[in-house]
């Protein structure tokens, strides 16, 4: 059986992130080393790199995020980047969407042991919610999907003038190339790719910034694609 990875002290720079959040950020990280390692939402070897490629890879989204908006998670999994997003944020209302039970489960435990009177914890698949859960000012997602399929879930939970915030690697700039043509059906008007994190995490976190506009049309297109899959499941 293999050791268990320890999880190293956090960098100092953790602490000017999270500010008087830190302690909760750190108790976080122990669960994500721990049980969250146990119940199979994280690889034991990501424990070593927690910090940097996880919970500050994700805090530092909030650059981006305008004050006092509402947010939703797609695809939460272990709550990245959700839970770091409220640790430094608590203005923001956010939503974590998960569809797999033993996450969601995770989740509430780390909701509700953190104080996080901001965040609610929702069970489901964006494409069940539409319609279900109010529209949202930003979309947030990390290593979900490819950003085509990713928008396909995403963009209809935005609300006229959103914007989805998709963490993203090295192929960013492709993704958003092979997106195009989906992401101006589902109402896109606005696609670039911004980095953040300067002086936080190296490299940087990479971001593709999605940016809708009034039309209702991508939201139509969505829901059509939704009710077809049920459709086809249904035969």
């Amino acid at each position: 059986m293999t050791e268990a990875a320890e999880l190293p002290e956090a960098p100092a720079v953790a602490r000017e992130v999270f500010g008087e959040r830190f302690p909760d950020a750190v108790r976080y990280a122990e669960l994500l080393a721990d049980a969250g390692v146990r119940r199979g939402l994280i690889g034991p070897r990501e424990v070593p790199r927690l910090w940097e490629r996880h919970l500050l890879n994700c805090a530092v989204l909030s650059e981006v995020i305008d004050e006092g908006v509402s947010v939703c998670d797609v695809g939460s999994g272990a709550g990245l980047p959700g839970i770091p997003l409220a640790l430094v944020r608590p203005d923001l209302n956010i939503t974590l969407l998960e569809p797999l039970l033993r996450r969601t489960t995770f989740l509430t435990e780390v909701v509700e042991l953190l104080g996080l009177d901001h965040v609610t914890v929702v069970r489901g698949r964006a494409e069940e919610v539409l319609g279900k859960l109010p529209p949202v000012h930003v979309v947030t997602a990390r290593a979900v999907a490819p950003l085509e399929r990713l928008a396909g879930w995403g963009v209809p939970l935005l609300r006229p003038y959103g914007e989805m915030l998709a963490l993203k690697g090295d192929t960013a700039e492709e993704e958003v190339k092979a997106a195009s043509a989906a992401l101006s059906k589902l109402g896109a008007v606005s696609t670039s790719v911004v980095q953040v994190g300067e002086g936080i995490v190296d490299p940087l976190s990479t971001v593709v910034r999605v940016e809708v506009g009034e039309s209702p049309g991508g939201v139509r297109f969505a829901t059509k694609k939704a009710k077809a899959a049920r459709a086809r499941r249904r035969r």
